[in-house]
C-alpha cells in the first residue's frame, strides 16, 4: 500500500498515555513530524518504534510559534496537525484522502470529538471544530495567540464530516487544570493586546457561557458529564476575565 502523501506534525510534552494510538491511527501517512519540548516519560521510545516518524527536541516557544516551527520542518504540499493526545478517525482519513486526489480545495475545518470521562460526545452534540489538514503552502499560525492557536489558509476549505478525537480530557481535575494554565494566557493575550476588563462581564460571562456549552452546542445530551463539562467551561470563561481584572490591578 502506498503512504498518503501528507505530512503531520505533533507538538508533545508527556504524551505516552496517548500517543501510540495517535500514531497508529497516521501509520500510513509519508511522515510524521514530532517536535518535543522535554518529555520525561517514554514518547521518545513510542515516536522511534514508527517507521514514518521522526521527533526532535524544541525548548517550548508557546503554543502557536512551536506548531509553526513544527509545519516548517514537514516535506509534503499537504500537511495535518493533530496533538498528542488526539486519534484521526478512519473516516476522516479518507476524506483527507480524497481531498489529496481531487486537489480541488486548499483545506478541511474538522470537528474535535472531546471524549470527556472516556466518552465521546454525543451525536446531537455540536463539536468544536478547526482547520487541521490543508495546503502547506496556503497555511500559517497567528502568532499573537498565546493559546487555542488557530491555522489561517489563504483559499478554500471545507468542513470535514468525520472527527478527530480528543482523549486528553480523560478526568476533571486534568480539564480544571488545563483550564487553569489556560485562562493565565488568554489573560496576558488580552492584556497585551490592550483590552480592559468589564465589570458586567465579570458578572454576566459564567452564567451566558453556561448556557451556551449546556444547551446552544447541545452538551445536555451528553448527560451527567455534559453538565460538569460545561460547568468548567463556564468556570474558564469566568477565569479568563477575573485574571485579566487581576493584571489591571498589578498594573
Amino acid at each position: 500500500m502506498m503512504s498518503i502523501p501528507c505530512s503531520v506534525y505533533i507538538v508533545t510534552l508527556n504524551c505516552a498515555e496517548w500517543l501510540d494510538a495517535t500514531l497508529n491511527s497516521v501509520k500510513d501517512f509519508a511522515e510524521v513530524i514530532i517536535l518535543d519540548s522535554g518529555s520525561t516519560d517514554r514518547t521518545y521510545e513510542i515516536a522511534e518504534s514508527f517507521a514514518n516518524t521522526r521527533i526532535m527536541h524544541q525548548d517550548w516557544q508557546g503554543y502557536a510559534v512551536q506548531k509553526s516551527l513544527a509545519l516548517a520542518q514537514c516535506q509534503q504540499q499537504w500537511v495535518l496537525n493533530l496533538d498528542g493526545d488526539e486519534v484521526l478517525s478512519e473516516a476522516l482519513k479518507k476524506e483527507i484522502v480524497q481531498v489529496i486526489s481531487e486537489n480541488k480545495i486548499d483545506g478541511l475545518i474538522t470537528p474535535i470529538n472531546d471524549v470527556f470521562l472516556g466518552v465521546a460526545n454525543s451525536k446531537h452534540t455540536k463539536k468544536h471544530a478547526k482547520t487541521r489538514f490543508f495546503r502547506k503552502a496556503k497555511g500559517q499560525y497567528d502568532l499573537a495567540n498565546k493559546v487555542h492557536e488557530n491555522v489561517v489558509v489563504t483559499g478554500e476549505t471545507l468542513k470535514a464530516q468525520a472527527d478527530i478525537f480528543h482523549y486528553g480530557e480523560s478526568s476533571i481535575f486534568i480539564k480544571v487544570e488545563k483550564n487553569n494554565q489556560y485562562s493565565n494566557l488568554k489573560a496576558l493575550e488580552k492584556f497585551e493586546k490592550g483590552k480592559h476588563p468589564s465589570i458586567l462581564k465579570l458578572i454576566l460571562i459564567m452564567p451566558m457561557t453556561f448556557i451556551k456549552s449546556y444547551f446552544i452546542r447541545r452538551n445536555c445530551f451528553n448527560g451527567w458529564r455534559g453538565f460538569v463539562s460545561s460547568m468548567i467551561n463556564a468556570f474558564y470563561a469566568f477565569l479568563k476575565e477575573a485574571k485579566l481584572f487581576e493584571r489591571k490591578k498589578l498594573q
